[in-house]
């Protein structure tokens, strides 16, 4: 199972609130040394860390080239059209460089001492469902936009600002049905290694491929993102890309700058070249 897509390397940066300085400076050596993502976690209920969309858009004025996304934004503490908003808004900012990745939730008892909502499983699902159709009505640029929905609404709505460009909706998705709604209604999947094995992989992309065919889309344009650690080796990424389907890694546990340079000069070379001569 390869879909034949370049294959993209990201880091996934912690959000420490006592190290801004820290982050800042990472993202900007990840973004000289052609990374093509930064993925920063949402958790807004933890006391250390920063707030994920204040710190993702310091990262893109700090940046020119790589790509900012949440790894993945909190959906209950997060109103839909107001982040549609955020991503648009920054994506104008950075040159086009936002995506935005988007879970359901989980951690419900944070979620309520913050002040949000809790959810059964299937709630969750559906609302992450209406979210999608909100968060795409709000960058139409269309007028007296109306959604009723049983989450979310939108009333005569004046939408705006459309985003520089068409902003990618990725799914932190596990289970069944939000694999189905990977493949009927967003643009990537972004699960974690360590929740998934290889063999989930498979099977996930199957669910995705089956759930986008029957909406009519072409299951090759939709994304296949893996958050992993630096100590998977050049061989697994390869096999992870043209056995299990996936194209983009990012990669957390090098918050230091000499595993920064050491993984984009001698890993990332070595597993592009590896799932060349593979293909």
């Amino acid at each position: 199972m390869d879909y034949g897509q370049p294959v993209r390397f990201g880091v996934f940066l912690t959000p420490h609130a006592a190290q801004p300085s820290r982050t800042l400076e990472l993202a900007a050596l990840a973004d000289e040394l052609g990374f093509d993502l930064i993925g920063v976690q949402d958790h807004p209920y933890q006391r250390r860390f920063l707030d994920t969309w204040t710190l993702l858009t310091a990262i893109a004025m700090r940046t020119k080239t790589v790509q900012v996304f949440p790894d993945v934004a909190n959906l209950p503490l997060r109103p839909p059209a107001v982040l549609a908003k955020s991503a648009a808004s920054l994506d104008l900012l950075s040159g086009g460089r936002v995506e935005l990745g988007l879970g359901a939730g989980g951690a419900w008892e944070a979620i309520k001492a913050i002040g949000g909502p809790v959810r059964t499983p299937g709630e969750s699902v559906a609302a992450l469902e209406e979210a999608i159709h909100v968060i795409r009505l709000m960058w139409s640029g269309e007028r007296n936009v109306r959604f009723d929905g049983k989450f979310y609404q939108l009333d005569g709505v004046q939408t705006g600002p459309t985003p520089l460009h068409p902003i990618g909706i990725w799914l932190g998705a596990y289970r069944p049905r939000m694999l189905s709604l990977v493949g009927r209604a967003a643009d990537g999947w972004v699960p974690s290694l360590g929740y998934v094995r290889p063999a989930d992989l498979v099977e996930g992309n199957r669910r995705i491929d089956e759930a986008a065919t029957a909406a009519g889309r072409d299951p090759r344009a939709i994304r296949r993102l893996l958050n992993v650690g630096a100590d998977v080796p050049v061989e697994m990424l390869t096999s992870l890309t043209v056995e299990d389907g996936m194209d983009t890694y990012v990669i957390g546990g090098i918050e230091d700058p000499e595993a920064l340079r050491w993984f984009a000069k001698d890993v990332i070379p070595a597993v592009r070249a590896a799932v060349a001569e593979a293909r």
